[in-house]
């Protein structure tokens, strides 16, 4: 690499490295409206389509297709994180952070004037793309303007965003189809997303970055493929075909494939599109591990926590963003004071390893819950298994963007982003998989053929809670305990995962973090120290 001559100690050009300056307080808050709003936009689309899918399948037909609207958003959405992280370290944070966030908007205005079930396959797997960006820039630009050791001011306001979207979202959903049209599902993402994108051109001041270094087109092609097979085998193993099928064997070779010479590929490239020393890095590594068990866990128990409430506790589907609230009650709590406490002390080893202790305990605690189990005690184990994840939700990505330099802060927001959503869809159909094993298990066991058929009216696995009711009484005792043996089953395995998270938090290191806060003993060079630092 080529150094600067001695005799023009001030290069004309700026640097990445030049985004991380002094901002104010009032320039930070000004930015981060039109950040949380574009966070808002990236949690909530899934919940509030979600509840509308019935509806646009009665209107566009094609219920065959009906898992692909889901899955064309998903994988969009995942292969291409990686890619607009590094597409914002290299070109600049700002203009790549508002080129996702159009192709949003538009992918949102054409699903909404989708005609078929095709078209809107085709304008959602448009609008995951541009969804890919928008969790990746909001990080990327907090890292840029927030100094580490500050950030807990602010992870407050993320936390609320989660818990409004995960609350909100299917409740919006809801009456968004009722009393307007399941079009409006999608176009009410128009509105927020022109309020965000004015925010950002006002506010967002970033200095123009631009990278000679050419594009890593084949690790780009070998990652995102790789990141489908592995989408796609957690999205129709045991759905689709069976996990012993040649589909999802060839996609299981496929993704070891692609990921292997992936990696080939990364060493050996000029600007890779993943630079593989990231994870040399002993923090970056044991982070990325734990963001992963993180999402395993958290996706797990946000499907399967409101059908046990449902079908086992009898509550409404029609307020079913409610029936999370005890768990994102302290996610919330726990997030905003651990925030308040890194900030004032700079200090953040103790929190993963007591975020992931508490997370475990509160698997353990919801095996435990059975037909008999009341709405109080489920909501206090939920409130325990939320605060154990508001350790961890934002310690995760602070700790990731602490451990590189700012020129791969993108990479490093967009590989947690990643871990944490590929752990989300393997703990989906891990969960999914044991559940329904060990609920046709129990109904054999107590209802032996009967239970194929619901004493001649259908699966009860495959019934609504309201269907439910009318089949015989014995048939819905079966069913309850079969529920409650599989969710027994499913928080004990993700227990067991969880406690990989214990181990990997404890050997976690305290390396100081960059920001304003923190001690000026190293004359000034707090920032490159802490960089030097963490370069393992």
């Amino acid at each position: 690499m080529s150094q600067p001559k001695a005799a023009n100690p001030a290069p004309e050009k700026k640097t990445v490295e030049e985004e991380e300056q002094p901002r104010s307080p009032r320039e930070i808050r000004l930015v981060m409206t039109g950040l949380v709003v574009t966070m808002l936009l990236a949690m909530l689309d899934n919940l509030i389509v979600g509840t509308a899918m019935p509806t646009i399948v009665g209107d566009l037909g094609g219920a065959e297709h009906l898992s692909w609207v889901v899955t064309a958003y998903t994988l969009a959405t995942a292969a291409s994180t990686p890619i607009w992280g590094k597409l914002g370290d290299l070109y600049g944070r700002k203009g790549v952070f508002l080129t996702s966030i159009v192709i949003f908007l538009v992918g949102s205005a054409l699903s909404g004037l989708s005609q078929n079930m095709n078209e809107l396959i085709g304008f959602r797997a448009l609008q995951g793309l541009g969804a890919g960006g928008l969790m990746v820039g909001v990080m990327s630009i907090m890292g840029a303007l927030v100094p580490p050791r500050d950030r807990g001011k602010y992870q407050g306001m993320f936390a609320a965003v989660m818990a409004l979207a995960t609350i909100g979202g299917p409740l919006a959903g809801g009456f968004i189809t009722d009393h307007l049209s399941w079009h409006w599902t999608f176009y009410i993402n128009l509105p927020l997303g022109v309020v965000a994108l004015a925010v950002v051109v006002v506010t967002l001041k970033l200095p123009k970055v631009r990278n000679k270094a050419r594009i890593d087109y084949l690790g780009a092609l070998l990652l995102t493929t790789g990141i489908t097979s592995l989408t796609l085998i957690t999205t129709w193993g045991g759905q689709e075909y069976a996990w012993g099928s040649k589909q999802i064997l060839g996609l299981g070779a496929l993704a070891a494939a692609t990921l292997i010479a992936f990696c080939y590929v990364e060493q050996r490239v000029q600007e890779p599109m993943l630079p593989l020393d990231l994870f040399k890095n002993l923090n970056f590594t044991l982070v990325s591990l734990i963001g992963f068990v993180v999402g395993f866990v958290m996706f797990g128990a946000t499907v399967f926590l409101p059908l046990y409430q449902q079908t086992v506790q009898g509550a409404s589907a029609t307020n079913s963003g409610l029936l999370l609230m005890p768990m994102m009650f302290g996610m919330l709590v726990v997030s905003l004071v651990v925030g308040q406490a890194v900030t004032k002390t700079g200090k953040y080893r103790i929190y993963p390893i007591i975020g992931t202790i508490v997370m475990t305990a509160g698997m353990v605690l919801l095996s435990t819950m059975g037909t008999g189990t009341s709405s109080f005690t489920s909501a206090c184990w939920m409130v325990v298994l939320g605060a154990g994840m508001g350790f961890l939700m934002q310690i995760t990505m602070l700790v990731a963007q602490n451990s590189v330099e700012l020129k791969d802060m993108g990479v490093a927001s967009s590989t947690a982003t990643l871990f944490r959503t590929i752990g989300g869809s393997f703990g989906v159909a891990l969960f999914g998989a044991l559940f329904n094993n060990r609920v046709s298990a129990t109904m054999k066991e107590r209802l032996g053929d009967a239970a194929a058929n619901g004493g001649g009216k259908g699966d009860p696995s495959q019934l609504s809670p309201a269907a439910l009711k009318a089949l015989p009484a014995p048939v819905q005792d079966a069913y309850h305990h079969a529920v409650a043996n599989g969710m027994h089953t499913v928080f004990l395995w993700g227990a067991a995962v969880a406690v990989v998270a214990v181990a990997a938090a404890v050997f976690m290191r305290e390396v100081p973090l960059r920001g304003a806060g923190a001690p000026a003993e190293d004359g000034g060079k707090g920032a490159e120290s802490s960089v030097e630092a963490v370069a393992i």
